[in-house]
Protein backbone atom coordinates (compact mmCIF):
# COMPACT_ATOMS: atom_id res chain seq x y z
CA UNK A 1 0.00 0.00 0.00
CA UNK A 2 1.90 3.61 -1.08
CA UNK A 3 2.07 6.01 1.18
CA UNK A 4 -0.56 8.80 0.75
CA UNK A 5 0.54 12.46 1.68
CA UNK A 6 -2.39 15.10 3.03
CA UNK A 7 -0.51 18.30 2.66
CA UNK A 8 -1.74 21.65 4.89
CA UNK A 9 -4.27 23.84 2.69
CA UNK A 10 -4.03 27.31 4.46
CA UNK A 11 -7.30 28.07 2.35
CA UNK A 12 -9.30 25.64 4.00
CA UNK A 13 -7.57 24.93 7.50
CA UNK A 14 -6.15 28.44 8.27
CA UNK A 15 -2.72 28.94 9.20
CA UNK A 16 -0.58 25.91 10.61
CA UNK A 17 0.28 26.00 14.06
CA UNK A 18 0.82 23.54 16.38
CA UNK A 19 -2.26 23.72 18.36
CA UNK A 20 -4.41 23.94 14.61
CA UNK A 21 -2.52 20.31 13.36
CA UNK A 22 -3.19 19.12 16.77
CA UNK A 23 -6.91 19.74 16.46
CA UNK A 24 -7.12 18.55 12.65
CA UNK A 25 -5.64 15.16 14.08
CA UNK A 26 -7.90 14.88 17.27
CA UNK A 27 -10.71 15.74 15.14
CA UNK A 28 -10.48 12.31 13.23
CA UNK A 29 -10.19 10.59 16.39
CA UNK A 30 -6.46 10.23 17.06
CA UNK A 31 -4.18 10.97 20.44
CA UNK A 32 -1.57 13.50 19.65
CA UNK A 33 2.19 13.40 20.90
CA UNK A 34 4.98 15.82 20.40
CA UNK A 35 8.10 14.86 19.33
CA UNK A 36 11.48 16.55 18.46
CA UNK A 37 14.16 14.42 16.28
CA UNK A 38 17.79 16.23 15.83
CA UNK A 39 19.54 15.80 12.30
CA UNK A 40 20.51 12.56 11.79
CA UNK A 41 17.54 10.12 13.62
CA UNK A 42 17.24 7.15 11.75
CA UNK A 43 14.31 5.24 12.88
CA UNK A 44 15.40 1.50 11.16
CA UNK A 45 12.70 -0.44 9.95
CA UNK A 46 9.42 -1.47 11.77
CA UNK A 47 6.19 -2.02 12.60
CA UNK A 48 3.44 -0.62 14.65
CA UNK A 49 0.06 -2.06 16.37
CA UNK A 50 -1.73 0.68 16.09
CA UNK A 51 -3.34 2.67 13.12
CA UNK A 52 -0.46 5.92 13.17
CA UNK A 53 -0.47 9.48 11.44
CA UNK A 54 2.66 11.06 11.00
CA UNK A 55 2.63 14.91 10.67
CA UNK A 56 5.15 17.25 10.36
CA UNK A 57 5.68 21.10 11.77
CA UNK A 58 8.73 21.84 10.76
CA UNK A 59 11.00 20.41 9.37
CA UNK A 60 11.70 17.36 6.58
CA UNK A 61 11.19 13.34 7.44
CA UNK A 62 11.56 10.76 4.65
CA UNK A 63 8.99 7.78 5.21
CA UNK A 64 9.55 4.68 3.07
CA UNK A 65 7.82 1.44 3.19
CA UNK A 66 8.24 -1.60 0.48
CA UNK A 67 5.96 0.62 -2.05
CA UNK A 68 8.22 3.60 -2.00
CA UNK A 69 8.55 6.88 -0.14
CA UNK A 70 7.09 10.24 0.79
CA UNK A 71 9.27 13.36 2.48
CA UNK A 72 6.95 15.27 4.89
CA UNK A 73 7.42 18.90 5.02
CA UNK A 74 5.52 21.56 7.51
CA UNK A 75 1.72 21.02 7.49
CA UNK A 76 2.31 17.38 5.81
CA UNK A 77 0.35 14.32 7.26
CA UNK A 78 0.77 10.33 6.17
CA UNK A 79 -1.20 7.52 7.66
CA UNK A 80 1.25 4.58 8.95
CA UNK A 81 -1.68 1.69 9.42
CA UNK A 82 -0.74 -0.87 11.71
CA UNK A 83 1.37 -4.10 10.69
CA UNK A 84 3.06 -1.98 8.02
CA UNK A 85 6.42 -2.54 7.64
CA UNK A 86 8.35 1.16 7.47
CA UNK A 87 11.25 3.24 7.74
CA UNK A 88 12.03 6.92 8.98
CA UNK A 89 14.51 9.33 9.19
CA UNK A 90 15.24 12.95 9.52
CA UNK A 91 16.75 14.90 6.13
CA UNK A 92 18.98 17.43 5.80
CA UNK A 93 20.19 19.87 8.97
CA UNK A 94 17.06 20.99 10.61
CA UNK A 95 15.56 19.45 13.53
CA UNK A 96 11.67 17.95 12.67
CA UNK A 97 9.27 18.77 15.03
CA UNK A 98 6.38 15.98 14.59
CA UNK A 99 2.88 15.45 16.10
CA UNK A 100 2.33 11.74 16.24
CA UNK A 101 -0.77 10.87 16.38
CA UNK A 102 -2.23 6.98 17.21
CA UNK A 103 -5.54 5.43 16.96
CA UNK A 104 -5.82 1.79 18.25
Amino acid sequence: MPLVVESWDASRDGALTEDALRRKLEAKGYRVWRYRYEPGTVFPLHTHDVDKLDAVLSGRFRIATGDGAVVLGAGDVVAVPRGIAHRAEVVGDEAVVSLDAVRE
